[in-house]
């Protein structure tokens, strides 16, 4: 599975940007798809995942916030982030997994981050 994430971009605190993330591969259905962020001279955080059936699961921090969805005919996740404030400045990253989980070790498939900049 090959992934390609876009949408970032700098918005102003109390903002929204909506985050894609394209893949390629006939077994996209198979896999949990992720959303984790990197900042600045942080580790890299789990921001949420989603199942085939559009169950998902997200971080303290975004909840309320944020909303992934995932469109399986078009092989293509969404992060939906509203309210954003300076914290959630970062590198945002897919990814592509077999478990539901909340543990970068578990995804095996990554793409490249896209960069958010929120300012205050």
């Amino acid at each position: 599975v090959q992934l390609q994430a876009s949408g970032g971009g700098l918005v102003q605190a109390g903002g929204s940007l909506r985050l894609s993330c394209a893949a390629s591969g006939r077994t996209f259905s198979n896999y949990v798809m992720g959303w984790f962020r990197q900042a600045p001279g942080k580790e890299r955080e789990f921001v949420a995942a989603i199942r085939w059936s559009g169950v998902s699961i997200y971080a303290n921090s975004v909840l309320g916030r944020f909303t992934m969805s995932r469109d399986n005919a078009k092989k293509t996740v969404y992060l939906q982030m509203n309210s954003l404030v300076p914290e959630d400045t970062a590198a945002y990253y897919c990814a592509a997994g077999p478990l539901f989980a909340s543990s970068a070790e578990e995804y095996g498939y990554w793409g490249r981050g896209t960069l958010v900049t929120v300012s205050s």
